[in-house]
């Protein structure tokens, strides 16, 4: 058996930061990940597709300027983009090992299950830790309808050797939007398929309309209040089988993903032999990310249920929240500043801070400044349709409360916002401030 100070389940970027931060104090630690390391942000979401979304912004780009000094509008080469991808992917891995090893990080390669309170078997090896960090963050949700078997996850997506003629992606969240972009985009023809009434439920609704509107106008075929109930097999692909306000409805494509929603990847860890309290929504933790259950036991990003929204630098503030716990014991409460997060469509849809439901929940007296901005220079030049605002600003203290775009560049101009939210910048001192002109960011004065 052999024995740890920490050991650490998941080397994603929370599970990362915990392991280096205690390595560099001394404690002895050790790290398994029955996937190649790094994680779903490095190798199989965020990092990668924003590499892909690179060149058919290229395409968006000339498209929309096509007329305005533009002439040709060039094609994305699937496999080029996808070769550039992979050079990304590939590095990271053996990088990440070789930084462990250079801490004195011992490494491991299997799925890990709880044996006891502190116990684990990682593989052919029983471990003994202190203290052990769940960190092994989330994966697609199961599917549980006749066929289910052969729809295909978004790692799959970002690993096509060549694009499918038709795609259809079930579900109506940040995932679907992101790959039906790009996969319409690279010339394919798009479904989604949502079950609920309106998609992206968790943004601003009044901001979202406009990324539905854009979404259609590239040709997108979005299907709402429709629940997929089976999958077949055909010999040109699939047939797709839903039910929509009691009606039976199918449709043919090519391919099928799920983008269902992604809940943590905890429930093969056999927690309940180590009295570890968990939901579907993750670990139960309290103010230190301990286990409200095991104080053995410590959770961080996907794998836990905290008040952080699941994106990477969550993750990594949660990591090192956690990292500090373990070697202080326990000082540091987990607080979380405002948290941007972007649907990398094109145009970009962008969130800070509360929205009007969340204030008018919370009591708060608000005003909402809310307009289509297609008319502003910035649109024009650009040639956007799709260019609106929404921010709540307390009409008391006279200050942002929240800030909702979308629209070229909102992935950027929302960290302008947030930090003004954070900072509790009073309205005034940000209407008075200079910005470069002419820039996205220069209007920011003209929507408070």
């Amino acid at each position: 058996m052999k024995k740890y100070d920490v050991f650490v389940i998941g080397s994603g970027m929370s599970g990362m930061t915990v392991a280096n931060k205690c390595a560099s104090k001394g404690l002895k630690v050790g790290i398994t990940d029955e996937l190649p390391y790094g994680g779903t942000c490095a190798l199989r979401g965020c990092d990668p597709k924003k590499v892909i979304i690179g060149a058919t912004e290229v395409r968006d780009f000339s498209q929309r300027l096509k007329g305005n000094g533009i002439d040709t509008v060039p094609k994305v080469n699937w496999e080029d983009i996808m070769a550039f991808k992979q050079s990304f992917v590939d590095a990271m891995p053996p990088k990440i090992e070789k930084g462990y090893k250079n801490k004195d990080i011992d490494t491991y390669h299997s799925s890990a299950k709880f044996l006891s309170g502190n116990t684990l078997q990682v593989g052919d090896e029983v471990i003994e830790a202190d203290k052990i960090v769940i960190a092994s963050g989330a994966k697609p949700r199961i599917l549980d309808f006749e066929g289910s078997e052969h729809a295909l996850s978004s790692t799959d997506f970002l690993n096509l050797k060549e694009l499918p003629k038709s795609l259809l992606f079930i579900g109506g969240g940040y995932i679907a939007f992101e790959f039906a972009h790009i996969a319409a985009r690279a010339g394919a023809e798009v479904t989604i398929v949502h079950r609920g009434e309106k998609p992206l439920e968790n943004f601003e609704q009044d901001i979202v309309k406009h990324l539905v509107e854009a979404t259609k106008n590239l040709g997108v075929n979005l299907i709402l209040e429709t629940e997929v109930t089976g999958i077949e097999k055909t010999e040109k692909g699939y047939k797709v089988k839903g039910n929509k306000n009691g009606k039976a409805t199918t449709f043919t494509t090519e391919t099928v993903f799920n983008s269902a929603g992604r809940p943590p990847a905890i429930f093969d860890l056999d927690l309940e032999k180590a009295n570890i309290s968990y939901s579907k929504k993750g670990i139960e933790v309290n103010k230190y990310l301990q286990s409200t259950s095991n104080p053995n036991v410590y959770a961080a990003g996907d794998s836990a249920n905290t008040q952080g929204l699941p994106l990477t630098p969550v993750a990594v503030l949660e990591g090192h929240v956690l990292a500090s716990n373990l070697i202080k014991g326990n000082k540091k409460e987990v607080s979380y500043p405002p948290m941007p997060t972007v649907v990398f469509t094109l145009p970009t849809m962008a969130s800070v801070g509360l929205t009007e439901k969340q204030a008018k929940a919370d009591g708060i007296k608000y005003k909402v400044n809310y307009k289509s901005a297609e008319e502003w220079f910035n649109a024009k030049r650009l040639n956007v349709p799709e260019y609106a605002f929404k921010t709540i600003v307390d009409q008391e203290q006279q200050i942002l409360l929240g800030a909702h775009l979308i629209g070229p560049n909102s992935e950027e101009v929302i960290n302008i916002f947030a930090m003004a939210i954070k900072t509790k910048m009073k309205l005034q001192e940000i209407r008075t401030m200079i910005f470069t002109y002419p820039t996205m960011a220069s209007d920011i004065p003209h929507m408070l």
